[in-house]
């Protein structure tokens, strides 16, 4: 495969031979799991994706991580394992990136504020993964505007999918990812304005899809917080107040899910029943806690 993209400062020598030649167009996802060692006798592991506990990925083009990597992936075969011998000039920024990789997922107390000077100059590669532009779905930062718009309404409704197949927490995802996207665009669009507006006016049903999600999740304070994020921007949203009355009473703020509860009542006369309902359990629930309270407080002396 050496012919394919021949570099005079990175030499390789093939550990196992691949299964089949890919096509490496730009936008193409790989994966791969990779060991980075010194040049010293004792060839020093620096870094061990194995041991990181997950395989890197990068989109070629994009040059997200590290340069030298999109040149050693674009000269293998699916599935086979080689080493590169890379000169040091095309490995100056790995001691950043080592760190970076290291302290990913530990505790902010355990990270450590520099890195040493480590000069790399080989690596060990496993070829695992090769998707071509259009057979993965892209992260958001791959997208432009036009890509960013046209990915909202699928995820909208793979978030639906989800939610009726009652997995809350996949379908949350797929919700949260569909908002921040929604959130990008707007950061580029002045508030108040028609286009601003319009892309708030989507977020609204992601935002109340997302929260109840997290309703049945028990997650009360994120309902609270983005049922409030509605009620901003369209304060006679009954669903908002409904959703964010019902994680009041999940979170114990019994006072401010009465409000909400009236509010939602007085808007959608249709919901008196079933907000009557929820009142009166409120009711009933703060009647125990009390009698709850004043058990614990009988006999003791202030």
């Amino acid at each position: 495969m050496g012919d394919r993209a021949e570099n005079p400062l990175i030499t390789k020598v093939v550990v196992h031979a691949g299964t089949k030649s890919v096509a490496f167009a730009t936008g193409t996802r790989v994966s791969f799991h990779f060991q980075t060692r010194k040049c010293d006798a004792e060839q020093t592991i620096v870094d061990d994706s194995r041991k990181l506990g997950k395989p890197m990925e990068l989109v070629l083009g994009k040059k997200f991580k590290f340069e030298v990597w999109e040149a050693v992936v674009q000269m293998m075969a699916l599935n086979e394992v080689a080493t590169f011998t890379v000169d040091k000039s095309l490995v100056s920024g790995y001691p950043f990136l080592s760190k970076t990789l290291r302290e990913a997922g530990k505790p902010q107390e355990q990270q450590r504020s520099h890195c040493c000077g480590v000069v790399l100059q080989n690596e060990g590669t496993e070829l695992l993964k090769v998707e071509a532009p259009g057979d993965y779905q892209k992260e958001s930062w791959q997208m432009n505007e036009e890509e960013k718009l046209s990915a909202i309404p699928g995820l909208h409704a793979e978030g639906n999918s989800l939610f009726r197949n009652k997995d809350y927490k996949a379908a949350s995802d797929k919700y949260a990812m569909a908002i921040g996207i929604l959130e990008q665009l707007m950061l580029v669009e002045k508030p108040g304005e028609k286009e601003w507006l319009e892309l708030e006016k989507q977020k609204v049903p992601l935002l109340l899809n997302f929260a109840q999600c997290k309703l049945y999740e028990k997650e009360y304070y994120s309902v609270i917080e983005h049922c409030s994020a509605v009620l901003k921007s369209d304060p006679d949203n009954v669903k908002a107040l409904f959703r964010r009355a019902k994680a009041h009473v999940g979170a114990w703020n019994p006072q401010q899910a009465r409000e909400d509860f009236t509010r939602a009542m007085q808007l959608d006369p249709s919901l008196l029943a079933t907000i009557q309902k929820e009142l009166k359990q409120l009711t009933k629930m703060e009647r125990n806690q009390d009698e709850e309270d004043k058990s614990k407080l009988k006999g003791k002396i202030f």
